[in-house]
């Protein structure tokens, strides 16, 4: 079996790239290398200071799983709004969401550092019965009674997950090295489509956990994330705004883009980019690293709860229409030209 992410040791290039990817400072090549011997460094910065040592596998692995798959999600989720709601201050959220960052760094830096044996194999088919996506496909195959679901198709796919830690492996080996830039993402109406990691007060109230989601998971890879109110944060690699932009081209989902103003999170380094450099960031991708990140996107996609949700409508309408309407109505006509309504023994239904 393949390792599900690429491995620290592949080549100078990639062990830069997957380091940026993950951390907000600009690290060089040195940096790298000496994290990846476990060797002390001085720290340059707050997000560099207080190293933990390599973790072996089981700790590995806990750093990515919730206590309980079905409600734990839901309870930490919660955790976040209701102290939001006791301390709405913006000094409240905007400690929160640091913390949430730098947990989401520290848990990509050990998975990658970690060495062959140490490093969980395909994780993410590990984890996913946590994921909110995972949830609502087991609901919405309880629901299709009528068959209306390609319930073959998607079952499939979630048996074959492991290829979204090796479509992840094979972006990292390709990615280019670069400094983490800051995105902010909006979406229709203030919906969470994504489901990223929910920080504070929500418009819509449907939290989600860090490691709640699939694409939580695999954007932890790229950088890190969060949604507070009607928008996402993005910090990390141009690959995980690729990602978010196909996620939401695939499902037809209105989106736009800004870049993420300095200071909106504080004590954490990113970059500030206006279009032109995200222009040119786009334009150091190679064509093979975005057919992969495309595939990427179009799995998470079909899985999402946004296509969970729409299926489930379509089961909710097959219902309000499960008989033959025009029949309907032409009985209803002779029974209106009879002037009469049938008795209690006329089992013809009349709608």
């Amino acid at each position: 079996m393949t390792e599900p992410t690429a491995k620290p040791t592949v080549t100078s290039n990639s062990q830069r790239t997957t380091a940026s990817a993950t951390s907000t400072a600009n690290a060089d090549k040195k940096d790298v290398k000496s994290a990846a011997k476990n060797k002390p460094r001085t720290a340059k910065n707050k997000q560099k200071s207080n190293i933990t040592p390599a973790l072996d596998k089981a700790a590995l692995l806990a750093l990515f799983t919730l206590p309980d798959a079905e409600s734990g999600a839901e309870q930490v989720s919660l955790d976040f709004t209701n102290s939001s709601e006791s301390n709405s201050s913006e000094t409240n959220i905007a400690a929160q969401r640091l913390a949430l960052y730098r947990r989401q760094h520290e848990r990509t830096r050990q998975l990658y550092m970690a060495s062959t044996a140490n490093r969980p194999t395909y994780l993410v088919q590990t984890l996913k019965t946590q994921f909110a996506e995972y949830q609502q496909y087991l609901l919405a195959q309880q629901l299709d009674k009528r068959g209306l679901m390609d319930t073959d198709g998607l079952e499939r796919l979630w048996q074959q997950l492991h290829v979204v830690d090796d479509i992840i492996e094979d972006i990292v080996r390709h990615m280019p090295a670069q400094q983490p830039a800051g995105w902010q993402l909006t979406t229709q109406d203030g919906h969470n489509p994504l489901r990223f990691p929910t920080v504070g007060k929500l418009k819509h109230d449907k939290p989600i956990v860090d490691q709640g989601s699939l694409n939580s998971y695999v954007l932890g890879h790229f950088g890190v994330s969060s949604f507070t109110y009607d928008r996402a944060y993005y910090i990390g690699h141009v690959v995980g705004y690729l990602f978010s932009c196909y996620f939401c081209a695939h499902l037809s989902i209105s989106y736009g883009v800004t870049a993420l103003a300095p200071q909106v999170v504080s004590d954490y380094e990113y970059a500030s980019l206006e279009t032109p450099h995200m222009v040119r960031l786009l334009q150091g991708l190679d064509g093979y690293c975005k057919k992969r990140i495309y595939q990427l996107a179009v799995i998470c996609a079909r899985l999402s709860v946004f296509a969970s949700d729409k299926r489930i409508e379509r089961m909710l309408i097959a219902e309000v229409n499960d008989f033959d309407k025009k029949l309907q109505q032409q009985h209803l006509d002779v029974l209106l030209l009879q002037g009469l309504m049938p008795d209690s023994s006329d089992s013809t239904p009349l709608f």
